[in-house]
């Protein structure tokens, strides 16, 4: 018998694609979203100091991407927080993480095989909302290939691209941190993500809507369960990278020439320093010396 007849992939990838997210695959994506927050260095002290900016930094975890979607395409940036559900879930996630009596909540939702499960679960949503941001920009700017790639992009890791603004909220400021200078997995993934989900979108990639969300979301649960698992920081994409980019982009050297010269010349006069000045006369030797200038100057 066929694979493909024993298991209808068509089928299954349309009820997949119409699986509702809220409120079961929200409420995952608001606990790993809240518990990567506690993670940060001085947030569970921000918490007990300034509950407030705290919880500022959570909903900034669970809905940047929407606020800076909206942002792109000139929409109000506070508009998701009118859908009062999925606020409210957030606030209690975010509470049970922080202020959980014994820390009950955090024990039981950073156990390493409940994580997991969760973490499959946020890349369902990861996945959903990269398709909407796309189908979304695409019913405003209808030949806007870029639009509809930014508006994906940030809807699938805008957490993660306003993680230096979020910093400053809990008082740090890293512009070496910047995602945009060194992007992680999803990050990377969201913006493929989205070029596959914009071709589609313009019918560039003969495959329907459901199939991609199905495939593209089973991709982004086995690596990100994968990494997670082993906690391990490897981009799946490295290997493929590391062929093209030296091709497209050229490699990295270890300096510019005309800097290497600039600094070979700066290491130069460094390593020979200039003569020490001459050693001070003595009262007496600059005595004789203007007797002579004197008697040269009669003679």
């Amino acid at each position: 018998m066929d694979l493909a007849e024993a298991l209808p992939l068509g089928e299954l990838a349309a009820a997949f694609a119409a699986l509702p997210v809220f409120p079961l695959f929200d409420t995952a994506y608001f606990i790993i979203s809240v518990l990567y927050l506690k993670y940060e260095p001085g947030a569970v002290e921000m918490s007990r100091k300034s509950p407030f900016a705290s919880w500022l930094c959570a909903m900034l975890h669970c809905f940047g991407s929407y606020i800076l979607a909206d942002l792109l395409l000139g929409e109000a940036p506070i508009a998701y927080f009118s859908h009062n559900s999925s606020v409210i879930l957030a606030t209690a996630v975010w509470y049970l993480i922080f202020f959980c009596p014994m820390n009950l909540f955090y024990k039981c939702v950073s156990f390493l095989p409940v994580k997991l499960i969760f973490v499959a679960m946020k890349e369902v949503v990861r996945v959903r909302k990269i398709a909407a941001g796309v189908h979304h920009a695409h019913h405003l700017y209808h030949h806007g290939w870029f639009v509809m790639m930014a508006t994906g992009w940030v809807k699938g890791s805008g957490v993660a691209l306003m993680s230096n603004f979020e910093q400053l909220l809990r008082g740090v400021w890293k512009p070496e941190t910047n995602e945009i200078l060194h992007m992680s997995f999803p990050t990377k993934a969201s913006l493929y993500g989205t070029v596959l989900f914009t071709l589609q979108q313009t019918h560039w990639l003969p495959i329907s809507e459901a199939n991609l969300i199905f495939f593209f979301t089973m991709f982004m649960i086995v690596c990100k369960v994968f990494m997670t698992a082993t906690h391990s920081h490897a981009s799946p994409f490295a290997p493929l990278e590391n062929l093209i980019c030296p091709v497209l982009f050229g490699s990295v050297s270890s300096g510019h020439p005309g800097h290497h010269h600039d600094h070979h010349g700066a290491s130069h006069e460094v390593s020979h320093p200039p003569p020490p000045p001459p050693p001070a006369k003595s009262k007496e030797e600059l005595n004789e010396g203007t007797r002579k200038r004197k008697a040269k100057k009669a003679e």
